[in-house]
C-alpha cells in the first residue's frame, strides 16, 4: 500500500510540474494489476501445485484438534500454569465450554480455511490440463474430506461447499448441512482419492492411496457402517505397504518419522517459527510445546507449558508388562529419580505424568519461540489404528470374530502382551481398551467414547444429549444473520 501511494503521488507531482498546455491524462490509472486474481490463476501445473501446498498448510493447524481431543476425554487434564491459563482449554476439560470459546472458534476457522483452499483448486479443476492432474485433484479432495471430517466430528451439521469457495456475502445464504450429507460427500471424496493416488509418493508427506483408504474406513466406522469399514480396511491391510514397526519405543522419536507404520502423517518443521499472535502461522507442532514439562532442565527433553497432563487412571489402564506405557506416558518423578540433574516446576493440576509421545525433544533449531516451533510430526493415522479399526468393524458388525481377534492380537503382541482368546471375555471391550492404551495422547479418545456411546459414563461433567457435539461459535451464527440454530444444550 505504501508503494502504491508513492507511485500515485509522484505521478501527480510530474503532471503539475510539467506546466504544459496539455491536461494531465488519466490513462495512467488504466493499467493491469500487479496482483493475480483467482480467475487469472491455474494456468500451469506449477499454479495447481502451489495452491495444493497452501491447502496442505492448514493440516499443521490441527495441533489444537489433537490436544483438545485428549483434554476433552478422560485421558488427561487441562493443566497449564493456573486455572485461568488459556480459559478456553480449561472450559473444555471441565465440560463448561460455551459458544464464545476461543479455541473452538480456532478449530472452526482453521478447518474452514483448509476447506476453502482445497475448494479453490477444485473450483478451477477444468481450467488447465497437464500430466498427473488427476493425482493433484485427488490430493485436494482428500484434504477437503479431512477438514470436513474434523468439522463434522466437532460440530455436527456444518455448511457444505463442494468445488467452490465460501466467499464474503455467502454467509447471508449458506445454511448448515445435515451431517449425513456431509459424511456422504466425505465418502465420495475419499473414494475418488483412493482410486487416483498411489500407495507410495515420491515426495514424503504427500497423501497416498493408503491414507485415503484408512480415513474412509474411519469415516465408515464413525457412522456404524461396519461392513463398508471392514471391506476397505481389509483391502488396505492386505495390499498396502504398511506394517507395525518392531520397536515401539522408537515410534514417536524425531528420527523415526514417516516410517512403515505411518499411514498418514502431518509434517512439521523447526525451520520457520511463529509467536502467540499467530499460532496457526507456525510450521512447528505447537501442541508439543504446550504438552511439555514446565521449566524443565535436564537430559532428552525440553521445557514447555505443562498442558494436557495424563491422569493416573490412564497410566493404570496399561497391563503389567505392556511395553507401551513408558513410551506413551512420562512419569516425571521416576525420571527425575533416575536423573538427579533434572529439575522442573509442577504446573496446575499436576499429576506427575506427561504425554511423552508429543513433548519436546532436545536437538531442534529452536527457531522463533522454541515452544511453538517443534518439528515433531503428528502420526495422524498409524497402521496400529487401522488394525484396531478393522478389528472393531469385524467384531461390532458381527462379520468375523476370528479376524477381529487376529488384528487385535497383532497390536497386543507387538506390545509384549499375550493374545486375547475367545474365552477371555467381551471382545468388544478388549478392543476398546486396546484403542485407549495404543492411541493415548494422539487425540482420538474423546471421539471414540462419543461414537460408541460411552462418553457420559467415562467423562466427568459430560451431559448426554449436549456434549456429543461442541457449540457453533456464536460469531459464526451472528454473521449468518442468526439464521442457524445452535447445537442442543448451548
Amino acid at each position: 500500500m505504501k508503494i502504491r501511494n508513492t507511485f500515485f503521488r509522484n505521478t501527480m507531482f510530474f503532471c503539475i510540474m510539467a506546466m504544459l498546455p496539455f491536461s494531465c491524462s488519466d490513462d495512467f490509472v488504466d493499467v493491469d494489476s500487479f496482483d493475480e486474481d483467482s480467475e487469472s490463476f491455474f494456468n500451469s501445473e506449477e499454479d495447481y501445485q502451489s495452491a495444493l501446498i497452501a491447502a496442505y498448510d492448514l493440516l499443521q493447524s490441527t495441533y489444537i484438534n489433537v490436544m483438545l481431543g485428549e483434554i476433552a476425554s478422560d485421558n488427561t487434564l487441562a493443566g497449564g500454569e493456573s486455572a485461568t491459563d488459556v480459559p478456553g482449554i480449561q472450559e473444555i476439560d471441565d465440560m463448561t465450554h460455551t459458544p464464545v470459546n476461543a479455541q473452538l472458534r480456532d478449530i472452526w476457522s482453521w478447518m474452514y480455511a483448509g476447506v476453502n483452499r482445497a475448494n479453490y483448486i477444485l473450483e478451477f479443476k477444468d481450467k488447465t490440463d497437464f500430466p498427473g492432474k488427476e493425482e493433484v485433484l485427488a490430493q485436494a479432495t482428500f484434504l477437503r474430506a479431512y477438514y470436513y471430517f474434523e468439522l463434522v466430528k466437532w460440530f455436527g451439521d456444518v455448511p457444505l461447499a463442494v468445488d467452490q469457495r465460501i466467499l464474503f456475502g455467502d454467509q447471508d445464504v449458506i445454511e448448515r448441512t445435515p451431517k449425513s450429507e456431509v459424511y456422504a460427500q466425505i465418502e465420495t471424496d475419499l473414494q475418488f482419492a483412493a482410486a487416483n493416488l498411489p500407495y507410495v509418493q515420491e515426495e514424503t508427506g504427500r497423501i497416498t492411496k493408503g491414507a485415503a483408504q484408512a480415513l474412509l474406513g474411519k469415516v465408515y466406522l464413525y457412522q456404524d457402517k461396519f461392513t463398508e469399514a471392514a471391506t476397505v480396511l481389509e483391502d488396505l491391510i492386505n495390499n498396502g505397504p504398511y506394517d507395525l514397526i518392531e520397536d515401539y519405543s522408537t515410534m514417536f522419536e524425531n528420527d523415526n518419522e514417516n516410517n512403515i507404520e505411518s499411514v498418514f502423517e502431518v509434517q512439521y518443521t523447526d525451520i520457520e517459527g511463529a509467536g502467540f499472535g499467530c499460532l496457526q502461522c507456525s510450521e512447528g507442532n505447537v501442541a508439543v510445546g504446550f504438552n511439555g514439562i514446565r521449566n524443565y532442565s535436564g537430559p532428552v527433553f525440553e521445557s514447555g507449558f505443562s498442558f494436557n497432563v495424563p491422569v493416573q487412571e490412564v497410566y493404570d489402564a496399561f497391563e503389567d508388562g505392556d511395553q507401551r506405557r513408558d513410551v506413551a506416558i512420562l512419569d516425571i518423578e521416576a525420571w527425575a529419580a533416575a536423573n538427579p540433574e533434572v529439575s522442573y516446576v509442577e504446573g496446575y493440576e499436576h499429576t506427575g505424568y506427561y504425554n511423552r509421545k508429543y513433548i519436546a525433544r532436545q536437538g531442534d533449531l529452536n527457531t522463533g519461540d522454541a515452544n511453538l516451533t517443534n518439528p515433531n510430526n503428528y502420526r495422524a493415522i498409524r497402521f496400529a489404528d487401522v488394525l484396531l479399526m478393522a478389528a472393531e468393524a469385524y467384531n461390532r458388525g458381527g462379520i468375523n470374530e476370528a479376524k477381529a481377534q487376529e488384528y487385535l492380537n497383532r497390536v497386543r503382541n507387538r506390545a509384549g502382551l499375550p493374545s486375547i482368546t475367545p474365552s477371555a471375555g467381551d471382545l468388544t471391550t478388549a478392543i476398546y481398551n486396546e484403542r485407549r492404551v495404543e492411541l493415548v495422547g494422539e487425540g482420538h479418545r474423546f471421539f471414540d467414547l462419543v461414537r460408541t456411546g460411552r462418553a457420559a459414563q467415562e467423562i466427568d461433567g459430560f451431559t448426554a444429549g449436549k456434549h456429543e457435539l461442541f457449540p457453533i461459535p456464536s460469531i459464526e451464527i451472528e454473521l449468518a444473520g442468526n439464521r442457524w440454530e445452535q447445537n442442543p444444550g448451548y
